[in-house]
């Protein structure tokens, strides 16, 4: 079983030392939890070795021109032909698409005049009819999008059952989101430490700018904003280690978590290209780079926006 606390703590360290390295960790994790968890022994046999070992690099295609926030508009389609399915459709904003050896990916199977069903299949990166396109993003991650044009996957390949996709998807992003946060706290300590180690050697108006006291409110606000997400995203993954939450406990929490850390590590960040002055905005310093980086998180996996409005339809559920 998956120890939360421990992926928590490893997206921290990673994010603190090197956002990319990051999220490399994280686009791993994200792209093969789904066949872990819902894969079938031949399938974890094929790649989760190779993932764990860095031979392969996983995705995970959800996201849509018209489904990212509102996954009723995934518009991709597998349609059963014999032993196989056919997969059409356009896939974008997907980490890992320029350079995937496999993806978890979603598409609608549902037989002619049934209730539109989402399915979930494992899609290596070079099947035939599979194309993908880099696209520039902040932070210079490794994004782009997959156009399937009558991609032939065996019904073997299917993760779960059809139309367990919609499940599949849901449950992934519900387990990473205390880690997006995870990540989040890494970028923001990384910062306030670049920080105390600037305030303290850059003089101004006779001595350093650690002695202003403006200075000092600044520093202790991101101290606080760090470390009550921190205790926020400890606390949810305890708990899912523990196992002693509902599912809507445990995804109330997940969201949670995400919105807290990644709201606070923008906020903590954001302070410290304002406490650098002019170095601050310079490709070169670290915080510039923190800056870019932070931002994707406050989208991806459920934007803040997404995550307030989960949590309420959990605290307003039997009123």
């Amino acid at each position: 079983a998956v120890q939360w606390r421990a992926v928590c703590l490893a997206r921290e360290r990673l994010g603190h030392a090197s956002p990319l390295l990051e999220l490399a960790f994280a686009m791993q994790g994200l792209g093969s939890y789904a066949i872990s968890e819902h894969g079938t022994d031949a399938q974890r046999a094929r790649w989760l070795p190779r993932v764990l070992s860095g031979e392969a690099v996983a995705g995970f295609a959800l996201t849509e021109p018209e489904a990212g926030s509102d996954l009723s508009g995934l518009a991709a389609t597998a349609e059963r032909d014999g032993d196989a399915y056919v997969l059409r459709g356009h896939k974008v904003l997907i980490s890992n698409a320029p350079i995937g050896d496999v993806f978890t990916l979603f598409a609608a199977t549902a037989p002619a005049g049934e209730r539109r069903r989402v399915s979930a299949f494992v899609v290596p990166g070079d099947a035939p009819g599979l194309s993908r396109t880099s696209t520039r993003v902040l932070g210079g991650h490794p994004i782009g999008e997959l156009r399937l044009d009558g991609v032939r996957v065996p019904a073997e390949d299917r993760l779960g059952d059809e139309g367990d996709g919609m499940r599949v998807a849901l449950g992934t992003l519900h387990r990473f989101r205390p880690t997006v946060g995870a990540a989040a706290l890494g970028f923001g300590q990384r910062a306030l430490d670049e920080t105390l180690a600037h305030v303290s050697r850059r003089r101004q108006f006779g001595g350093p700018l650690a002695a202003q006291q403006a200075v000092q409110m600044g520093l202790a606000d991101m101290a606080c904003d760090l470390e009550a997400a921190r205790l926020l995203v400890y606390r949810c993954a305890a708990q899912s280690d523990a196992g002693d939450a509902d599912r809507d406990a445990e995804a109330k929490a997940g969201s949670m978590a995400k919105l807290v850390a990644t709201e606070a590590a923008f906020r903590v960040i954001d302070r410290a290209v304002q406490l650098h002055g002019g170095r601050g905005v310079m490709h070169e310093s670290a915080v510039a780079r923190l800056y870019e980086d932070v931002r994707a998180l406050r989208i991806y996996e459920g934007a803040s926006d997404i995550q307030k409005v989960l949590i309420a339809r959990h605290l307003l559920k039997g009123v």
